[in-house]
């Protein structure tokens, strides 16, 4: 089973993407902003990062460095998800280290399909 950590602040975002990875048998551990996010990726090992742009406390720009940074696993899998969706905004998110980033609103089945290609096509 792959493991995911998601780190968004929005808690119905945030329980809306749980309920659409958990029904396809993925293991979800939520973060509700980006220090906690850094807290779990401390203490466990995931296959797949989800975070938002924009959280409280720690961006998510600022959880990429840290962990691009600091921990020994540079090979996590990174996907960022902001509404900031310029182009210059997502050159930030490649430069700080994330692989892939979606734009926000998107739907369920966008977000699945791209997850998928994530962790088994790459």
């Amino acid at each position: 089973m792959k493991r995911i950590l998601l780190a968004e602040d929005e808690e119905v975002l945030r329980m809306l993407i749980t309920d659409t990875l958990e029904d396809q048998d993925f293991a979800v551990q939520e973060a509700e902003d980006g220090q906690e996010a850094i807290q779990y990726l401390e203490e466990n090992k995931y296959d797949l990062l989800i975070l938002d742009y924009m959280m409280p406390k720690v961006s998510g720009i600022e959880v990429i460095k840290y962990i691009r940074e600091k921990q020994k696993d540079h090979h996590l899998k990174i996907l960022m998800l902001s509404a900031k969706s310029q182009q210059f905004e997502q050159e930030k998110v490649f430069d700080a280290g994330a692989n892939f980033f979606m734009a926000k609103p998107f739907s369920p089945i966008e977000l699945l399909a791209k997850i998928e290609g994530i962790l088994y096509e790459n």
